[in-house]
Formats: structure tokens, C-alpha cells, sequence
């Protein structure tokens, strides 16, 4: 796939069209000071951006030549659109560069590393109230979406194995999840040939309804996908009651559907903030959890999490022995080698922040959502959909008076101020329904939301004088997937 089509010729045959893209600007395109002792020693061209270089160049001058593209990117901080961490403490920082060039998979050459990375496994399993941490299983991943992957096979080859006699191996299976779930789980479903069986939205419920998730199961399904925290509004899904509806389902059918949690951010924020609510392995049909350490388990990306109950929740025969550099070493992920950073710096944070510690971050991030979306409220030009109070994040639509403008509008004039703000309609059965989502993060402070708030109210009296909406193209395409 060329994600590129741009090429150094085609490049050089546009230059050639513009006459004051002379030879001369060319020999000085970057920066003079960006040389040397000689500020015009070796700066006889920019270097192509399509192909290799024929040279080599300074360090200082590659880094300043990157760094200054690199200007026109948003600021992360400013970006709230994501759940992506983006902030760390300096000292979580200091520890990432010093592992950065461990490989993860040496477990062998890199004995601590994979200690921390058990560690942080038998602290996961804690805190999601295995029945016996010591016995649960789990590993560290690239984030959510891989361990997701992991959890998805696992189901998959446990139902093969169940159902061994019955069916031949190329039966396909399925898998029961609502229509909000997040696009990985459409693509496990196509890459392991499972059938997704949706359950849409309807009226003002945007996620899994228990029932209905219940009566799509038969004797094909693998399991049952509840999500803890639904990327399209921040709502919690009720776990508990998919473990009843699937419980009563066995009663009258004798079918035993197991339930996997994506906790890609609610697994890390719901232990701390809402300790009564049952969703974990508490319940003893959640047969495995994942969940993302950079979310809201406040590591930069990418490291995600994947556990299971117990040893006979994940089959034996997919997990590898491999023979490297010396040692032998079990590993289920899906990537081999990788950097060993992420998961010193999961441990730093496990170790730095304590329950209380995470107690207080996740609530203040939920403070400074639900304050937010209160003032916008106060605003009297939108709807909220959510208030923040479960995952700190909510979602929002104008009111229905409002005929001027819509939140594809707020979005694009938010974008001028360098917020970044996504507005995306919802799935089918609501796609009528557009909406502004803001997720409030560690290092979203009050005075930053503020700001937000300022910028919002000042632009308001502009977009009540539009005609009409300015975003009128339905073509474009307005889903938003993380």
C-alpha cells in the first residue's frame, strides 16, 4: 500500500514550474544556522523527503529539520479526542530511556524487566478481584486492541474445543457485542473469521442491552463482549446484568456463554471510583479482562494489558515455548519483539501512585469532566448525552432548537483555537444522532478546561448568526473508532 503519492520527481517537475524556485533558494532551503562551525558549510540542497538521501548529514541538523515539521502537529495536550496519556512525570521518563533498547521478548538477558512485567500482572489481577491472583494469568501487549485480539482467540479456541466433536474445524463460530464496540473488535472478527453479531443502539440507550445480547447467542457463540467504558459516550455497559440475562440463558438452554470485559479504560478507573459496582472476576462468568496502561492506566503509549482467570481460561496450546537467546520462555502476544519501556514505566506508576494515588488522579479527571460538562450545559445551546460521572468523558449534541450551526461546526471553529474536539455521528439505528465527545485526562486540569470553556462561549455569538450549518457535505465520513 503506497500511503505516499507524492515523489521527488514529481516534486522537482513543480519546482521547475515555479520560477521563483530557483536553484539558489533550493541550495538554501533549511536554515543556515542549522550548519556547523560554517553556517553554509554542507547546506548545498534540502534533502528529499521521498527517497534516501545520498549522504549522510548532521545529527543537529536531521533533529532540527524533523523537529520543525513536526511544529505543524496539534498539541497532545490540547488533543481531546484521545485516551491516549499525555503526560508523564519526568522521573517515568528518565526510566522509558533507560529501557527503551531492552527487548520485552528477552526475558533471559532481561530478568528485571520480565519480573516488573509479572508484577504488574499479579497487581492487575488484584485489583480486578481474581479469585486467586497467584493462580490468574495474563501479559503485557502493545494496548488494548492486541490484548483484545489475545482474549478474542482465546474464546475462540475454547469453543473449538468444547464443541470439538460436533463441529469441523472450519465451522464459524460468533461473537455477541454491541454496536459500539471499538474497531478492533470488527477487525478480530474478521481476522479469525468469526461472525459479528451486533446489538445495535436504540433511542437513548448507546450501548449493549443485556436481553437483547442474551437472545443473539446460540450453540455457535464464543462469548460475550462487554465493554467497560464505550468509547462513543464514556457510559459504563452493565456487566453484572450480561451475567445475568447469560446466566438465565443457561438455565433454559444449558448453553454457558463466557463474557469478556474490554476495561480498555474503565478497567482502570472504576476500581478506584466505583468500588461497589461488580464488574470484574467477581462475577464468575467474565472469564478475562483487558484494559489499556495507556489510557487511564497513565503510561505513555503503547502498553496494554490481558488477563485471564484463571490457567484454564486460556488453552495451553496458544501459548509458545520458544527456545531464545538461552532460555525458554512462554509468550502469547501477537508481537514479538518489543521495547521493554512501557512496562517499566506501568510499574513506576502502579508503584508511585498507590490505590490513593490513583484514586485521586482518576478523580479529579472525573471532577474536571463533569464540571465541564455542566458549564457547557449552562451554555443553553446543547444536549449532553453523559455527564462524565462514569469514565471522565462526555458526550454532547446541540439542542434542538438550535438550527445555525452543529457540532461539526463547533468542532472545525474549536480546531482554529487548537483544540482538537471530535464530532462523528453515532452507529446505525442512530445515525441521525451527531455528537461532540470531550475525555478529560490526567494533565486536563480545571484551568485547562476553563480555557476550553472560554474559547467555547466566545465563538457562540458567531455560529447563532450562520444561516445554516456550514457542514452540509453527508458524504464525508463521520465515524470516530478510538
Amino acid at each position: 500500500m503506497v500511503l505516499y503519492k507524492g515523489t521527488e520527481k514529481s516534486t522537482s517537475r513543480r519546482t521547475a514550474r515555479r520560477p521563483e524556485a530557483s536553484a539558489a533558494v533550493r541550495r538554501l532551503s533549511p536554515n543556515p544556522f542549522y550548519g556547523l562551525a560554517d553556517p553554509v558549510g554542507g547546506m548545498t540542497s534540502a534533502p528529499p523527503v521521498h527517497r534516501l538521501p545520498d549522504g549522510p548529514m548532521a545529527p543537529a541538523t536531521a533533529h532540527r529539520l524533523i523537529h520543525d515539521e513536526l511544529m505543524l502537529d496539534g498539541n497532545s495536550r490540547l488533543n481531546l479526542a484521545t485516551f491516549v496519556t499525555t503526560w508523564m512525570e519526568p522521573e517515568a521518563g528518565a526510566l522509558m530511556t533507560e529501557c527503551r533498547d531492552k527487548n520485552m521478548i528477552d526475558k533471559d538477558e532481561y530478568p528485571r524487566t520480565a519480573e516488573l512485567e509479572r508484577r504488574c500482572t499479579a497487581m492487575l489481577a488484584d485489583l480486578w478481584n481474581a479469585p486467586d491472583p497467584d493462580s490468574a494469568v495474563g501479559c503485557s501487549t502493545t494496548g488494548s486492541s492486541e490484548a483484545c485480539m489475545l482474549a478474542g482467540m482465546a474464546l475462540k479456541r475454547r469453543w473449538a474445543a468444547r464443541n470439538r466433536d460436533r463441529y469441523p474445524a472450519s465451522a464459524r463460530p460468533n461473537l455477541v457485542m454491541g454496536v459500539n464496540v471499538q474497531v478492533c473488535w470488527e477487525k478480530f472478527c474478521t481476522f479469525w473469521e468469526v461472525e459479528p453479531r451486533l446489538v445495535p443502539m436504540e433511542g437513548e440507550r448507546f450501548h449493549i442491552d443485556p436481553q437483547a445480547a442474551a437472545d443473539l447467542c446460540d450453540e455457535n457463540t464464543i462469548g460475550v463482549v462487554a465493554v467497560l467504558g464505550s468509547t462513543f459516550d464514556g457510559s459504563y455497559e452493565p456487566v453484572a446484568e450480561v451475567c445475568a440475562a447469560l446466566d438465565a440463558l443457561q438455565e433454559r438452554t444449558g448453553l454457558d456463554i463466557p463474557v469478556h470485559v474490554d476495561g480498555a479504560s474503565g478497567a482502570m478507573v472504576a476500581p478506584f471510583l466505583d468500588e461497589d459496582l461488580v464488574w470484574d472476576f467477581r462475577l464468575p462468568r467474565v472469564c478475562s479482562i483487558n484494559t489499556s496502561g495507556h489510557k487511564y492506566g497513565l503510561v505513555y503509549p503503547g502498553v496494554g494489558w490481558a488477563l485471564w482467570r484463571s490457567q484454564d481460561a486460556l488453552p495451553e496450546e496458544l501459548v509458545f515455548r520458544v527456545n531464545y537467546l538461552g532460555g525458554d520462555m512462554p509468550t502469547f502476544a501477537l508481537n514479538f519483539s518489543r521495547p521493554g519501556a512501557q512496562v517499566v514505566a506501568q510499574y513506576y506508576t502502579f508503584l508511585r501512585l498507590g490505590r490513593e494515588g490513583y484514586r485521586a488522579v482518576q478523580q479529579t479527571s472525573r471532577d474536571v469532566a463533569r464540571g465541564l460538562a455542566e458549564n457547557i450545559m449552562a451554555l443553553g445551546d446543547f444536549r449532553l448525552l453523559t455527564r462524565g460521572d462514569q469514565l471522565p468523558v462526555f458526550a454532547l449534541t446541540t439542542a434542538p432548537e438550535v438550527e445555525n450551526f452543529d457540532v461539526f461546526d463547533v468542532s472545525r471553529r474549536l480546531r482554529e483555537h487548537g483544540w482538537l474536539v471530535p464530532a462523528y455521528t453515532f452507529p446505525p439505528n442512530r445515525e441521525d444522532l451527531s455528537v461532540l465527545r470531550v475525555v478529560c485526562r490526567n494533565g486536563f486540569s480545571a484551568d485547562l478546561a476553563e480555557l476550553l470553556l472560554e474559547d467555547l462561549r466566545s465563538l457562540l455569538p458567531e455560529l447563532r448568526r450562520q444561516p445554516h450549518p456550514m457542514s452540509q457535505d453527508t458524504e464525508q465520513p463521520r465515524a470516530f473508532h478510538h
